[in-house]
């Protein structure tokens, strides 16, 4: 069972930047595609982000496109979303997922992300 853990989060005023982590507590991100996603209050759980095992495939939902960058580190078997030029509709919990294969899956505890002046 792999456990991940999100931190990173904070308040930020409209045009901050903040950098979230997806790091595994115990086990390895190897093979694994990492997806971030958010869900705002009464929304939705919508996808933000995602970087394949190899990390040879990036995609962005077009609401993020251009501000926001996702990475991997293999030495820190972390993988990290940058938040630039933040709005407050990006407001939401985000949380991040290791996908393997349809059978196989984890999702973190999220981590709160407020965009506010």
């Amino acid at each position: 069972q792999l456990q991940l853990v999100e931190s990173g989060g904070g308040l930020v005023q409209p045009g901050g930047s903040l950098r979230l982590s997806c790091a595994p507590s115990g086990g390895t991100l190897d093979y694994y595609a990492i997806g971030w996603f958010r869900q705002a209050p009464g929304k939705e759980r919508e996808g933000v982000s995602c970087i394949s095992s190899s990390d040879e495939t990036i995609y962005y939902a077009n609401y993020v496109k251009g501000r926001f960058t996702i990475s991997r580190d293999n030495a820190k078997k972390t993988v990290y979303l940058q938040m630039n030029s933040l709005k407050p509709e990006d407001t939401a919990v985000y949380y991040c997922n290791a996908y393997l294969n349809k059978a196989t899956g984890y999702w973190g505890q999220g981590t709160q992300v407020t965009v506010s002046s």
